[in-house]
Parts: structure tokens; C-alpha cells; sequence
């Protein structure tokens, strides 16, 4: 059966009731995903892990209401018990391997009693995943994170749900591929860089082309809702 082509917004509205909730988005980047939700009626945290890492969300933010803090996943710097849902959208594999439990660990400790966290992580195959790995090798990254889900009852989440789907990533040119996986870690820039030609000639054989240029990649996803004992 093929998975059904939607967006992350709608999954995750589908699996967690969001308005009036207080909602911490783990690796918020610039601020896309915390923005539609505090248009929905969420009360939002955005967290990334540097000031650098968090100018381009506070540039684009139209007075949503939000808030914004640096810290790291493995120590939220967020009190116990102090939201309903810890969102990890597309971030958890960009933490070390080797804390992935110590993150959900945390995303237990800032989650009241019936809250939740919410996981969606990009699956490692796909025309996009063979882009990206020209860039970085995330195969390892990506699987390490989904048996650490697997493994979350360790830290007291217990799983309420899960599905996969697919979004669309929609690209003008290779620059617009390259502000967003450069947007994700910028430290790929050099190896962007040293890589550009193979890069574009892939860019123009992969995905599906769009009417007026530019292509299409589609990207496999799986979301997971692990709930907090209340």
C-alpha cells in the first residue's frame, strides 16, 4: 500500500489536539512549523541551539506570540512538567547518536502528566534521502533514530500511534535545495560546494519535474506519538 501524499501539519494535527497547548519545538530552524501553529491557536517554544541557529526564526517572526530559548536537546532548559507536547520535527536524527534516549528522557521530564511527544522523522530511501546523501551520509543517523522510538518505554513514553506518509519538496533550482539542507547544518556548505556539479546533474535527473522548472522530491516520513502517563 502507498503511503498518502499530505503534509507534516496535517499528521500531526491528526494524531494531537493542539490549541491552547503548550508546545516546545525541538530544532525549530526557521521557524516555519512554530509560526503555523501559533496561527492554530498553540502557545509556542521555539529551541535551537545557538543564537546563530535561531536568528533566521526570529527575523521571520510576525509577532505570533511565540518565545525562543537556546539549548540542546539532551538538556532542555525548560522545569519539569512545564508543557503538554515536545515536538521533535525532523530533528531528532540531527542529535548525536549515542543521546538519542537521553533526549526523549528529557522530552519526558518537560511533558505534564497525559501530555506528549510528538516524533516525525524522515525515513532513510527516496529520491530527496539520495540528494541529501551526496551532502551527508545520514543512513545510520536516520535508523539509530527510529530504535530509539522503539525503545521509549525505557524512559517512561509509552507509544499512542503511529503512521507513515509522504510530503513534497518543492525546489525552483539547486540553490533552493541547498539553503535548506544548509539551513538544517550549516556546516555542510564546504562539502555542498565540493560536490556541486554532481549535485546538479542529479537535481535535473531525480524527482519530478513542476510546471514553470524546477523539481519535486518526495520524501517518505514516519510520525510517532509517545504519551506521558498522567
Amino acid at each position: 500500500m502507498g503511503r498518502e501524499m499530505t503534509s507534516d501539519v496535517a499528521v500531526l494535527e491528526g494524531m494531537v489536539a493542539l490549541a491552547g497547548k503548550e508546545v516546545l519545538d525541538v530544532g525549530c530552524g526557521r521557524g516555519a512549523l512554530l509560526r503555523d501553529l501559533a496561527a492554530r491557536g498553540a502557545r509556542m517554544t521555539g529551541m535551537e541551539i545557538s543564537e546563530e541557529q535561531l536568528a533566521a526564526a526570529l527575523a521571520a517572526d510576525d509577532d505570533s506570540g511565540s518565545r525562543y530559548v537556546v539549548g540542546e536537546a539532551q538538556r532542555l532548559p525548560l522545569a519539569d512538567g512545564s508543557v503538554d507536547l515536545v515536538l521533535f520535527m525532523r530533528s531528532l536524527h540531527h542529535i548525536p547518536i549515542a543521546s538519542h534516549r537521553q533526549a526523549l528522557h528529557e522530552a519526558r521530564r518537560v511533558v505534564r502528566g497525559g501530555g506528549a511527544v510528538y516524533v516525525a522523522e524522515p525515513l532513510p530511501e527516496g529520491d530527496f534521502f539520495t540528494m541529501t546523501s551526496l551532502v551527508e551520509d545520514e543512513l545510520e543517523v536516520r535508523r539509530a533514530a527510529q530504535r530509539a522510538l522503539k525503545e521509549a518505554s525505557a524512559v517512561g513514553l509509552e507509544s499512542a500511534g503511529a503512521t507513515e506518509y509522504e510530503v513534497a519538496g518543492r525546489y525552483a533550482d539547486l540553490e533552493a535545495f541547498r539553503n535548506l539542507i544548509l539551513a538544517a547544518d550549516p556546516e555542510r556548505g564546504p562539502v555542498f560546494e565540493a560536490r556541486r556539479a554532481e549535485l546538479e546533474r542529479m537535481f535535473g535527473r531525480l524527482g519530478e519535474p513542476m510546471d514553470g522548472g524546477g523539481r519535486c522530491f518526495r520524501q517518505p516520513m514516519r510520525a510517532e506519538l509517545l504519551r506521558v502517563p498522567g
